[in-house]
């Protein structure tokens, strides 16, 4: 790490070694919690897994068709079962799906035996990157930004509830990751 934001190698190892329990990305779609958690996990030397996934691994088919053949609720339940399984086998580093936190059981799980991290970031950001691909159930019935805009509202108040809230921007995701670090460095 050469930039001028980076945090030295041994305070960065330091942070790793006082870290005892995964660490959990929770926050909207779009806010980049697969490609930050992947650079987080590179950097604390720890595994990554994505939940969505593993869930479609699990499942043999995507979240989309999950969601349609069996509804949001069926999903939900099989998401928390995956959630607890990636604790269990120590993933250092694990990325949620948007919903996941919000589901009152699967947030208790991982404020209870995690390091919860919301990512967070302005509504026209999340439009942008959730436009890249049109993979997103939640996206597929209606305006974009009016759907993102509902879950934030409606999903804020659950996120606050982790232990770490770090606002993403389109700053550089290494800023991100040093941010989370930082973060945890004070909560630990």
């Amino acid at each position: 790490m050469t930039h001028a934001h980076a945090l030295p190698l041994d305070r960065v190892a330091a942070i790793a070694g006082r870290i005892d329990r995964p660490i959990v990305l929770v926050g909207l779609m779009g806010v980049g919690k697969s490609t930050v958690g992947r650079r987080l996990a590179a950097l604390l030397e720890t595994g990554f897994v994505d939940a969505d996934e593993e869930i479609e691994r699990a499942a043999d088919r995507s979240v989309a068709e999950i969601f349609d053949a069996h509804g949001e609720t069926y999903f939900r339940e099989g998401e928390r079962r995956v959630i607890a399984r990636l604790m269990e086998e120590d993933h250092g580093v694990i990325a949620t799906g948007g919903g996941a936190f919000v589901n009152a059981e699967t947030r208790r799980l991982i404020l209870d035996t995690a390091i919860a991290v919301w990512l967070d970031c302005d509504i026209d950001t999340l439009v942008e990157r959730t436009g890249r691909r049109n993979t997103r159930p939640l996206l597929q019935k209606g305006d974009p930004r009016e759907i993102l805009t509902g879950l934030k509202d409606q999903r804020s108040a659950a996120y606050a509830e982790a232990q770490i809230h770090v606002v993403t921007d389109d700053g550089p995701h290494q800023q991100t990751v040093l941010r989370i670090l930082e973060a945890i460095d004070a909560w630990l």
